[in-house]
């Protein structure tokens, strides 16, 4: 499974996106792959600029798997905060749910923000 991270959606929903991500997102759609979470959906949703982006959002909300959030994701997110911030790195809460929702599901990231890449560093 590939827990796909909101910056990685923006690439493949907007004509603008970087096609490189937006093409890792369609690799993993097609490959069937493809999951997201809650709090993905709820930032997806927050920045839907038009009727086009929101019927696509409507139309996965029937198609892709979601993870779920137990308080297991929860607690990892609390730890990933606590060793992040011991080492200096502070990122956004958002970044840090969405991180242990995939550690905790054993699912790859597919993202494009650096605040994934400096939570990897963290224990």
């Amino acid at each position: 499974m590939v827990l796909i991270d909101t910056s990685a959606w923006i690439h493949w929903l907007r004509p603008d996106g970087d096609r490189k991500v937006g093409d890792a997102v369609d690799l993993a759609l097609q490959s069937g792959d493809a999951a997201w979470c809650a709090m993905v959906r709820l930032e997806l949703w927050n920045g839907a600029r038009d009727r086009a982006e929101q019927q696509t959002l409507r139309k996965l909300e029937t198609t892709l798997p979601s993870m779920t959030l137990p308080d297991a994701v929860w607690d990892e997110a609390h730890r990933c905060a606590r060793n992040a911030r011991r080492r200096g790195i502070t990122v956004p809460a958002t970044d840090l749910l969405i991180f242990a929702c995939a550690r905790h599901h054993g699912a790859a990231l597919l993202h494009s923000d650096a605040n994934f890449d400096l939570l990897k560093t963290v224990p």
